[in-house]
């Protein structure tokens, strides 16, 4: 609610795990919201999340893909458990092939009100925060 995008507001919130400043998490992870750059393709959360993921379990120069991608697919299972999904617009009831602008929407509390991304964003951080800490999402 603070103004990140839906992909920020995961990689921020895990940022001190992963030695990252905020601005750094935020930076690198900005083009990923409303769906990678608003194409509404995968959520910004659950891309937000990969990134985390793959920071923690991928080994120290990223040899780990396979340890990655296995905790990816578990991330990935239990947030379409929570929420059917993972593409952005199929979450937020889009047509296919909607076609939008670049520029994102301006953060009122009107915006907030018509789009569950504040609740995806926490299914995101929740689930990550299992996997992370050992424990079942």
């Amino acid at each position: 609610m603070g103004g990140f995008n839906c992909s920020q507001s995961v990689v921020v919130a895990f940022a001190d795990l992963i030695g990252l400043s905020e601005t750094a998490a935020a930076r690198v992870s900005a083009g990923l919201g409303g769906g990678v750059g608003r194409q509404r393709e995968v959520c910004g959360a659950v891309s937000g999340a990969a990134m985390v993921l793959g920071f923690v379990f991928s080994g120290e120069k990223g040899e780990n893909k396979a340890k990655a991608y296995e905790k990816v697919r578990e991330f990935s299972d239990e947030f379409k458990k929570r929420n059917r999904f993972i593409v952005c617009r199929q979450l937020l009831g889009l047509e296919e092939g909607l076609s939008e602008s670049a520029v994102p929407s301006e953060r009122t509390e009107q915006y907030y009100k018509k789009r569950p991304c504040a609740e995806l964003v926490f299914d995101a951080a929740e689930i990550l925060e299992g996997i992370l800490c050992g424990s079942e999402p």
